[in-house]
This record gives structure tokens, C-alpha cells and sequence, in this order.
């Protein structure tokens, strides 16, 4: 999917027409020196895979994330840096891969997202962090492969109602899935919580302890729902994914569970994670390189695109 196959559908014209500022924003975002803003990437040096990632102190990186797993490619070279966002690309397996770190949330996971899918010539995009337990048999040091992701952050309504389905792209759930099994990591498949607030928000208490009577009901509403884990990202790479026609999921390790009072775990099971994110890459690549020399389309869009 590229830019210019989303601005062909129909609607999209109708809601130009009715905006009076239409003229007046930019259209493409907004740019430094050539570059797109927030990311001051080099679009031509972006990989076919994004690899969202976040400066979290709650996973053992060895410095920034992009520095971390940079170490795993090859041909590591820097290709954008704005204060905000730093990302290097090089490839893995032959897989051409683009790490991009930043801060935490879906609002700031958008405005990386919105440079990529604007300008680069990327397909697939894949949150790669830390996540919480929810579900009763996720234990610290797991990962779990997100098939679809519950918005319970703010940003994605944005862009689409709440019954709008945040749902993976089944090719990525597939390769990832079947890279954890080559690596033998522990892991399980299913739903993913995302959120705003990582204090009262998810039931830990704010300053004070302080709580609502609707924080504490949080983890218990969706562990009963089956969640598995929560983050405060992949609901923002999955969604605008699908939106916008890309391929879309999410691989996060796990560090605790506060419900079944598994104590953290500063960093557990996280080089796993990025293990199975880069040989899920390389899985979806030699898949597209298949089909390419099949002379079929390289990808199918799981929204229809």
C-alpha cells in the first residue's frame, strides 16, 4: 500500500471538500532540511521492516534501543536523528530492517509512524518492547505475539471509532509464531492491551496510592476477557497498519504479573524477543522474495487494500 493508493479512496475526497482549513495544513507533514521532521530520516535508507522500539528503563538495554539491536545487523549505519527519534538500518538474514527508538506511548509511537508510512517505501512495522502480564499463565521472562490489540489508549481514536479492529496481520502473527518455535522461546499468541496510563491507569496506585474505583477493576476486566499482556504502543503500530493498508504486530517480552503477583523482572525475556522479531523478519522476507520471483503480489493486505 502507498500513499497515494490510500488518498484514492472515495470518501476521502468528501471530507477534503467539507474542511475548511484543507489548504492551510500540509499535506505531507511538516519538513527540516528535506527530511520529515520528527524522524529527520533518510527515506531512501529506510528498510522493508520498521522495528518500533522505546528508550524504556524497564528493559535491559545496553544503551538507546537502535545501539542494542544494531548490534544484530548488518551494515548498521545511522539514518535519522532529531532529538526525539534516532534510527539505523541494516539487514538480517537478508531481511533490509530499520530499528527506530523513541519515547513511550501511541502518541509518540504516531508521530514516528506517520514519517514512515508517509515517506518510506516500508511494508511491515513491529512493536518490539517490554509488556506487563495479564493473563493468568504469562509469567516474567515469556513473549507473547500480539494476534490483535485492545485500544484503550486515546490516540487511535483519532483516526477510527473504538469498534474498529486492531488486528495483526496474519502473515506477521504466523512468522513470529513460527519463529519462537526455531528459537525455543516461551511463548503464547493472543490479545495485547494497550493503554494511556501506566500508574492508575492499569490498577498501580498513584502518588499517594492513589486510586478510582474503575482503575482497580483495569486487569481483572480483561484477564477474565483472556488478554495476555499490556503495553502502551502496539495498539498505535497495529492500528495505523491497518488503516493505512501496511502489515502490522507486535512482539513484546514480559516482566511481571500483578495478577498473579509474579514479582519483575528487569529485563526478562527481552533478547529473546528481539531474537524472534528478527528471525520473523527474515521468515516474511524469503516469503516475499518467493512470491516475487513467482511474479505474485509480494503481500496481501489483511484490511483489503
Amino acid at each position: 500500500m502507498s500513499r497515494d493508493e490510500v488518498a484514492r479512496r472515495a470518501a476521502l475526497k468528501q471530507i477534503h471538500e467539507r474542511y475548511a482549513y484543507w489548504n492551510n495544513v500540509p499535506h505531507r507533514g511538516l519538513m527540516v532540511e528535506g527530511r520529515p521532521a520528527m524522524t529527520r530520516i533518510d527515506p531512501d535508507k529506510v528498510g522493508d521492516f520498521v522495528l518500533v522500539t522505546v528508550r524504556d528503563p524497564l528493559i535491559a538495554y545496553a544503551g538507546d534501543p537502535t545501539a542494542h539491536i544494531g548490534q544484530y545487523l548488518e551494515g548498521a549505519e545511522l539514518i535519522g536523528e532529531s532529538g526525539m527519534f534516532t534510527s539505523i538500518s541494516g539487514t538480517y538474514e537478508g531481511a533490509k530492517i530499520t530499528v527506530v527508538s523513541g519515547g513511550s506511548g501511541s502518541s509518540e509511537a504516531e508521530l514516528l509512524l506517520y514519517d514512515f508510512m508517509e515517506f518510506s517505501k516500508a511494508h511491515t512495522y513491529l512493536r518490539v518492547g517490554g509488556s506487563g502480564g495479564v493473563g493468568t499463565d504469562v509469567k516474567p521472562g515469556d513473549i507473547v505475539v500480539s494476534s490483535g490489540v485492545v485500544r484503550e489508549e486515546g490516540m487511535t481514536r483519532a483516526y477510527v471509532d473504538r469498534a474498529f479492529p486492531a488486528t495483526s496481520h496474519y502473515e506477521v502473527v504466523a512468522a513470529m509464531a513460527q519463529a519462537a518455535d526455531e528459537l525455543g522461546a516461551d511463548y503464547h499468541v493472543g490479545v495485547t492491551l494497550s493503554v494511556d496510563s501506566d500508574f492508575a491507569g492499569v490498577g498501580r496506585p498513584g502518588v499517594g496510592g492513589y486510586l478510582q474505583p474503575w482503575n482497580i477493576e483495569m486487569l481483572a476486566t480483561y484477564n477474565r476477557a483472556g488478554v495476555l499482556n499490556g503495553d502502551r504502543e502496539s495498539a498505535a503500530v497495529v492500528t495505523l497498519a491497518a488503516l493505512y493498508g501496511f502489515r502490522g504486530g507486535s512482539v513484546c517480552s514480559v516482566a511481571d504479573n500483578v495478577i498473579t503477583n509474579a514479582e519483575f523482572s528487569h529485563g526478562a525475556g527481552h533478547a529473546k524477543a528481539i531474537d524472534v522479531a528478527l528471525k520473523g523478519c527474515a521468515l516474511l522476507d524469503r516469503m516475499d522474495k518467493k512470491r516475487a520471483a513467482a511474479g505474485k503480489k509480494y503481500w496481501l493486505p489483511s484490511m483489503g487494500c
